[in-house]
């Protein structure tokens, strides 16, 4: 399994950033994020979660995936939506550390999707562990494929999915993933952008997110070696 690691995504920003003539703090007036937490990403050491990674495509108008892809941007056609055809292998995941939030981004050679598929694993237990609710444009569809997910929203008493349940929710309204009693949650998500964003059909499209948090979260050092992924079509153990 290779990682999308934060030197790759901090690298990628910076060769954005200095291709486009810009100041660390241009990128946060046009993103609004701190610069020192932009100078930490450059640098390797910070990664960000989907949301923020989210705010970042958006004020710079670049599509997400540009950030996991070291083809430069200029490289990069624009195509139309129709034909495309993506496999993705395990080895080509993208792996986003976010402290109570693993996960895997899925695809990532094509860019404006109209999709965003990630593979995710939850590791806070409580609501006070994992923070504010997190809500964002678009909606968002969620399938467990190991273990136990609880999922809050602000508008539903909190519901508890096993494997093979599935959940769809409108992403503005608040949300967060949990674990239940420390148990492995894994599933596979998929983000849709906002319809109202003009169809989703400009460069302006970012990707449609979800599972994250509102908050940054400082990268890990010195682990022995990246996570894996959830192995795929693996039936989980009862």
């Amino acid at each position: 399994m290779s990682s999308e690691s934060t030197d790759g995504l901090g690298r990628r920003l910076k060769r954005w950033r200095q291709l486009h003539g810009l100041r660390i703090s241009d990128v946060g007036a046009r993103t609004g994020l701190a610069v020192s937490t932009i100078s930490k990403v450059e640098n390797g050491a910070m990664s960000l979660t989907y949301d923020k990674l989210l705010q970042l495509s958006k004020g710079l108008s670049i599509d997400i995936a540009e950030l996991f892809n070291d083809a430069s941007p200029a490289d990069t056609p624009q195509r139309p939506v129709t034909a495309r055809r993506s496999v993705s292998r395990p080895s080509k995941d993208h792996y986003v550390n976010a402290g109570f939030y693993e996960y895997w981004y899925l695809n990532t050679d094509l860019s404006q999707k109209m999709m965003t598929p990630m593979i995710g694993q939850v590791h806070a237990r409580t609501l006070e562990e994992f923070g504010d609710l997190v809500r964002h444009p678009g909606e968002e569809f969620l399938m467990v494929i190991e273990g136990v997910v609880v999922v809050h929203t602000e508008f539903y008493t909190p519901v508890v999915l096993h494997v093979g349940d599935t959940l769809y929710i409108d992403s503005n309204m608040g949300h967060a993933y949990l674990t239940l009693d420390g148990q492995v949650g894994r599933f596979v998500v998929v983000c849709a952008g906002d319809a109202g964003d003009g169809g989703m059909a400009s460069v302006r499209r970012k990707a449609e997110l979800d599972i994250a948090s509102s908050a940054t979260t400082p990268a890990k050092t010195g682990a022995a070696k990246t996570p894996r992924p959830p192995a795929r079509g693996r039936k989980a153990k009862s």
